[in-house]
């Protein structure tokens, strides 16, 4: 399994790479979204995990930069929010997409690395 994850917090960007690589998944990371999508464009992930919040652009802008490559089905199955804003707002928009959303702090470290995977 291939995963991409797109982290600006570099302490959580490692830890979630290292718990992620604990379970035998080969991580890319990105701190910048403009940088996740040319991955994105350049490579196959199983999924990608994306903080919304980025220093450069959103996450969501992300997700419709991907639209290129992928359809709305396949975006809904790849794409995991990460967020520490989870408002109203955010979550009716990651509806749009059909993503998962996953609150930080994560109440359940090894849950979250769970759903990160597709465990």
């Amino acid at each position: 399994m291939k995963i991409l994850l797109i982290e600006d917090e570099i302490l959580i960007q490692k830890s979630l790479q290292k718990l992620l690589e604990k379970k035998g998944v080969d991580v890319d990371v990105a701190s910048q979204g403009r940088e996740a999508i040319e991955l994105i464009k350049a490579n196959s992930y199983d999924r990608i995990v994306c903080d919304l919040m980025l220093k450069d652009i959103t996450g969501f802008d992300v997700i419709e930069e991907s639209k290129s490559r992928y359809n709305l089905d396949e975006i809904s199955n790849l794409f995991v929010i990460i967020t520490a804003y989870s408002s109203e707002q955010v979550l009716e928009k990651a509806r749009k997409y059909n993503c998962l959303v996953l609150n930080k702090p994560f109440e359940d470290i090894s849950k979250a690395i769970n759903t990160m995977i597709g465990a």
